[in-house]
């Protein structure tokens, strides 16, 4: 009995250990050139490195990052697919969204979150602000003038829009875009005036003086961006925005092969090449265990689905 138990597990056991065999892919849930895909790029790198097979970028945008979980997750449960997440299929979609189109439990493996990044508050040279304190004013002033453009409905930059609303009491009308990436094209030609977007892109734009970086939407400053107060010290401390992104895969893939993910991670985020490449654009490495990001995931779905819930956000989908 033992032995025909483990000669059937043996195939499943090679399976495993070699995997893999062929190049993997990730899917980015935006599209190319926004902080997702600058920090996903680079994870895929640094696990290529160590599976010894290239990570294949698959940029898949559309409602804040959904799209892309969605095709990731019901790919095949081989390991060939993974999926850079953002928070927002995860913790803002369940409470924005009227059908979400995977089960979080039940179709999903977390796997490590990525890395952390602060969100700042920018705005077009064309907007007569000069600080976080006179945009409000400004605001208050000319109700329903000022927009703001968003990576989609739903989205962290969107709800974080959404949250100095409320907690300024200004009137600011919401522009979606299809990713962080054209909404920032959009806001430095000043078709939208103001954003919240992650640090690193929009970076070189407050640098080159494109933009007014007005306020990191924090508990403290960024390092990139250590002149620019955080909303804390503002009077704002609930308007905290704090980005992250994660690494995710179909559930249904063995769990040897899930834990060669892991590890691949691991070795990427904990790399010297990797770290680096972060760090240059405002983003901390956070690699943790699959049970460290469940917890995380959970915490982040109670802060957040209390602001959609009190914003009255929903999109029809």
């Amino acid at each position: 009995m033992i032995k025909a138990l483990l000669l059937a597990l043996c195939p499943l056991l090679a399976q495993a250990q070699a995997y893999p065999s062929k190049p993997v892919k990730l899917i980015i849930g935006f599209p190319a050139g926004g902080p997702a895909d600058i920090f996903g790029r680079s994870l895929a790198q640094g696990m290529s490195t160590d599976f010894g097979q290239p990570v294949i970028v698959e940029n898949v945008s559309g409602v804040g990052g959904v799209l892309g979980v969605e095709r990731g997750v019901k790919a095949a449960p081989d390991g060939y697919t993974l999926v850079f997440n953002s928070a927002s299929p995860l913790v803002i979609a369940p409470f924005s969204l009227a059908r979400l189109p995977y089960d979080i439990k039940k179709d999903i493996a977390l796997i490590t979150v990525v890395v952390r990044v602060p969100e700042v508050l920018a705005v077009h040279p064309s907007l007569p602000v000069k600080s976080f304190a006179e945009l409000v004013s400004y605001a208050k002033a000319n109700p329903g003038k000022v927009n703001f453009g968003s990576a989609g409905a739903g989205s962290i930059t969107h709800l974080a829009g959404e949250l100095l609303k409320a907690e300024a009491k200004i009137d600011i009308v919401h522009v979606p875009y299809k990713g962080a990436a054209p909404a920032v094209t959009d806001l430095v030609g000043g078709q939208v005036q103001m954003g919240i977007f992650d640090v690193p892109v929009l970076l070189q734009h407050i640098k080159s003086g494109k933009l007014k970086a007005l306020a990191v939407t924090s508990a403290k400053r960024a390092d990139t961006l250590p002149d620019v107060p955080a909303t804390t010290e503002l009077g704002y401390p609930n308007v905290n925005s704090d980005n992250w992104y994660g690494l995710i895969m179909p559930a249904g893939a063995a769990p040897a092969i899930q834990r060669r993910v892991h590890a691949a991670a691991m070795a990427a985020l904990k790399s010297a090449s990797v770290t680096e490449q972060f760090a240059k654009v405002g983003g901390v490495a956070a690699p943790g265990t699959p049970q460290e990001y469940a917890k995380f995931v959970e915490s982040e779905q109670a802060k957040w689905g209390k602001i959609v819930t009190a914003i009255g956000f929903k999109e029809q989908n």
